[in-house]
C-alpha cells in the first residue's frame, strides 16, 4: 500500500468531505435554503464540517480522490456528474449556481477508490465564488460541447484559471461532450485531441445523454492520478488524496440524502 503523507487537518478536511452526503449542493450568499450553503473559503470549510458530522456510508476505501468539472455554463458538466454517480439525465436541466458534488466509489484493480466529483458553475460571473473549490483537487475534466464552438474556444482560459489554483500535479482531461450531436458537430476531434496533446492533457468525447465514455474518462482520470501516486510522481503531502494502510470505513449508517439546496436558473 502506497502511502502519501499529509497533515492531520488536511486528512480530515478530505475524509470529511468525502464520507458526508452521497450527493450534495453548496449554494450562494443570499440564498436562505439552509443546510450545504456556502460562501466561499468558510463556506468550503463548512461543507468539510458537514460532511465530518455527517458521515454515512457502509462502503470501504483505500483512496478518496477530488475531481473538478469545469467549463462553460452548458456544456453538460451536471449530466456528466448525475450519468457516472447515478446512472441518470436530466433533459431538463438547468444552470448551476454554485458548487453541486456528488461521490462514487469504483474499483481500480484491488484497490476501492471514493471518488469525490465537484460541478463547478460555469456562470462568469461566479468564477471567483467557485475558485475556493479547486483547492485539493487532484484530478479535473475540462468540458466543452462539440456542437458550440465557443465553448471549445474557452478551453485555453478554463486551463490557465485551473493551474491558477490547482495543484501543479493535478491530472487533467479534455472532454468534448454531447458526441450524440455529431451531426452539428463544429469541433473537429483531431483539432482538441491536437490541442490535448499539446498540453499534455488527456483527451475523450462522451456523451451523457447516451452514456457513451462517461465511465470511461473518469475512470481514466482516477486511474492516471493513482499511477501518479504510486509512483512517487506527486511530491509527499502535495495533494489531499488519502491513502490509508487499512481501508476505511466511514462510521454511521445510510448515506444522507440529497439536499435541495442550490438554486436554478
Amino acid at each position: 500500500m502506497y502511502e502519501v503523507a499529509i497533515s492531520p487537518k488536511v486528512f480530515w478536511e478530505a475524509v470529511a468531505s468525502a464520507s458526508g452526503a452521497s450527493h450534495r449542493k453548496a449554494t450562494l450568499p443570499g440564498d436562505d435554503s439552509g443546510d450545504g450553503r456556502t460562501d466561499g473559503r468558510n463556506g468550503a470549510r463548512r461543507a468539510h464540517l458537514d460532511g465530518l458530522s455527517s458521515m454515512g456510508s457502509d462502503e470501504a476505501y483505500n483512496f478518496v480522490f477530488k475531481v473538478v468539472l469545469i467549463g462553460e455554463s452548458g456544456v453538460g458538466k451536471s449530466n456528466l456528474l448525475s450519468r457516472f454517480t447515478k446512472n441518470e439525465f436530466n433533459h431538463d436541466s438547468r444552470t448551476t449556481i454554485g458548487v453541486e458534488f456528488s461521490t462514487r466509489t469504483v474499483q481500480l484493480g484491488t484497490l476501492t477508490i471514493k471518488a469525490q466529483i465537484w460541478d463547478t458553475a460555469g456562470l462568469e460571473r461566479y468564477r471567483a465564488i467557485t475558485s475556493a473549490y479547486y483547492r485539493g483537487a487532484v484530478g479535473a475534466l475540462l468540458v466543452y460541447d462539440i456542437s458550440k464552438h465557443l465553448t471549445y474556444e474557452s478551453v485555453e482560459r478554463w486551463l490557465k484559471e485551473l493551474y491558477d489554483h490547482a495543484d501543479q500535479h493535478i491530472v487533467v482531461m479534455l472532454v468534448g461532450n454531447k458526441s450524440d450531436l455529431e451531426s452539428v458537430r463544429t469541433v473537429p476531434t483531431e483539432e482538441a485531441k491536437d490541442f490535448a496533446e499539446k498540453n499534455n492533457l488527456l483527451f475523450m468525447e462522451t456523451s451523457a445523454l447516451d452514456s457513451t465514455n462517461v465511465e470511461a474518462a473518469f475512470h481514466d482520470v482516477l486511474a492516471e492520478i493513482h499511477r501518479k501516486v504510486a509512483s512517487k510522481e506527486v511530491t509527499r503531502g502535495s495533494i489531499s488524496a488519502v491513502t490509508l494502510s487499512t481501508p476505511v470505513t466511514p462510521a454511521g449508517g445510510s448515506q444522507e440524502e440529497k439536499k435541495p439546496c442550490c438554486k436554478n436558473l
